[in-house]
């Protein structure tokens, strides 16, 4: 067994031997940045090759250490014991995919600000083509979690699409996305568009864009829209907007081999990767679209089409993003996850800190090529409390990204819920289904229990507050009725069944398409 002589108050140098016999002394001086681990069979250090920061804190590396030195110069541990600290790591180096969308933000906050090395991880964050690879990484371990549209764990449980068990224990956002149209497309759409003092009144009506489509239908024109992905909240909240103003977005029949989404459809909906949104629409293959930013804002400043409507306009506060992970990693390693639940949270926290005092920061971080990409002016242009529609209108709008407040980052059965109703609404899920199923698919799938862990420790460790989060001990995972919706229709996540009753265009109770 290696035995490492460490002071922890100061920097030293280590001797080590092996059962007695001295193999050579290092002659070099290492501090406590250095990283330690435990092996097999050996307590090693190593030197970090990222960052001159510790692979777990100052005090846990303080006690671990100790906690060994006692252990083997007392004879506890025999020869071929693997030594485990209290709530070790089980996975250190990790990979995490994401989309270039500025929701990403917390997990790149959380690698440059540090937060993931505070906790004793390794992150490398990798830029995904498209949502389909990303989530396929994550099923096939080759990403240990991801940045993920919040239906991708649901409907991968519910075998929507590929069948896997993924799991979110952090929400990662609220709001952030918008519906944009072409130029030609907004100036048919302005006429049916009330104004004051020369500018358009919002939240506009999908109603205005009506008269557009039916115009396109007489002329045997489809009229194409995109979104970034089937179980996406953009795919939602575009068809939630659509019907809202009387245009069905059509129907998904996967029981018949159908997952077009475009039966009765009167707007045809297809996907397009989310960097790709302003140049497809530039090209004329689709009239629009609806995605995070930066790409409404793209659009704006290449003066090639305007957003009509925020998601914030369509659902206030509505859950964006998740961070996933499949359930057999989560399981193999509980710590890990735990830990990096901890660090985004904190990243979250910093993003809204202070009346927002520290987005012009994360702007720069976000507008780096490995994270999203785009100028500096164009994310700030709604990461920093504004919104800019038609050029030159641009209007405050401080809640077009959440990351913390308003408990953001907790993973609300409701909100589960809400995107499983959308599901059944459209036929992604083809029969009818009890509450009770609704309810058990969102706590197999959310897990607020693994969320208030993170939290706690980070409050008995002094670094949040817990005003700062639910009351653990009575939160029950439902928000209260929310109202907000551009329809004023009313969602109770305990009574999904009686929310889509509600809808005039969507299937509810026993619709089957046929």
């Amino acid at each position: 067994m290696i035995i490492v002589i460490f002071n922890p108050m100061a920097d030293c140098k280590f001797i080590t031997q092996l059962y007695g016999k001295e193999i050579k002394a290092s002659s070099e001086v290492y501090t406590l940045d250095d990283a330690f681990f435990f092996g097999k069979n050996l307590l090693f250090w190593r030197k970090s090759m990222k960052r001159s920061t510790p692979l777990f804190s100052r005090r846990k590396i303080v006690k671990t250490v100790a906690a060994a030195t006692l252990a083997l110069s007392t004879g506890l541990l025999g020869a071929n014991y693997a030594l485990a600290a209290p709530g070790e790591l089980e996975k250190e180096d990790l990979k995490f995919g994401f989309i270039k969308l500025t929701d990403m933000a917390p997990l790149a906050v959380a690698y440059e600000k540090g937060f993931f090395e505070d906790e004793g991880l390794y992150v490398t964050l990798e830029a995904q083509a498209n949502w389909k690879v990303l989530l396929d990484g994550v099923i096939g371990g080759e990403l240990d979690g991801a940045h993920m549209l919040a239906g991708q764990p649901l409907g991968a449980t519910i075998g929507f699409g590929t069948k896997a068990d993924i799991i979110t224990a952090f929400s990662m956002d609220l709001n952030g996305n918008a519906i944009t149209v072409s130029n030609d497309i907004w100036q048919q759409m302005k006429p049916n568009i009330p104004t004051k003092d020369g500018k358009p009144v919002h939240p506009i009506s999908a109603s205005s864009l009506k008269p557009v489509i039916e115009k396109y239908q007489d002329e045997g024109k489809p009229f194409n829209m995109g979104m970034v992905f089937p179980v996406s909240t953009h795919n939602y909240e575009l068809r939630y907007w659509l019907a809202a103003g009387g245009v069905h977005p059509g129907y998904y029949a996967p029981h018949k081999g159908d997952v077009s989404g475009m039966i009765d459809a009167e707007a045809l909906l297809s996907v397009t990767p989310p960097p790709q949104m302003p140049s497809t629409m530039e090209a004329g293959t689709i009239y629009g679209y609806c995605v995070g930013e930066p790409w409404n804002q793209q659009a704006v400043f290449k003066g090639i089409g305007v957003p009509v409507i925020t998601d914030y306009e369509i659902w206030k506060d509505n859950p964006e993003k998740v961070f996933g992970v499949s359930k057999a990693w989560a399981d193999e390693n509980p710590n890990t996850h735990i830990a990096v639940v901890k660090a985004m949270i904190r990243a979250a926290e910093w993003l809204d800190a202070n009346d927002l005092a520290n987005r012009p920061e994360a702007v720069k971080i976000l507008s780096q090529s490995n994270y999203v990409g785009a100028d500096y002016d164009v994310i700030a242009n709604s990461m920093t409390g504004t919104f800019e529609y038609e050029k030159d209108d641009k209007r405050e709008v401080p809640d077009f990204n959440v990351f913390f407040k308003k408990n953001a980052t907790y993973p609300y059965y409701s909100d589960a819920i809400w995107y499983l109703s959308q599901m059944r609404r459209w036929g992604q899920i083809a029969e009818p289904k009890t509450d009770e199923w609704f309810m058990d698919i969102a706590k197999k799938v959310y897990r607020p229990d693994i969320y208030a862990v993170a939290a706690k420790e980070l409050i008995s460790e002094g670094k949040l507050d817990a005003k700062d989060f639910p009351d653990f001990a009575t939160e029950t995972g439902f928000k209260p009725a929310q109202t907000e919706f551009i329809d004023s229709i009313t969602f109770d996540g305990t009574k999904p069944n009686d929310y889509l009753n509600q809808f005039p265009i969507g299937l509810k109770g026993d619709d089957v398409i046929k």
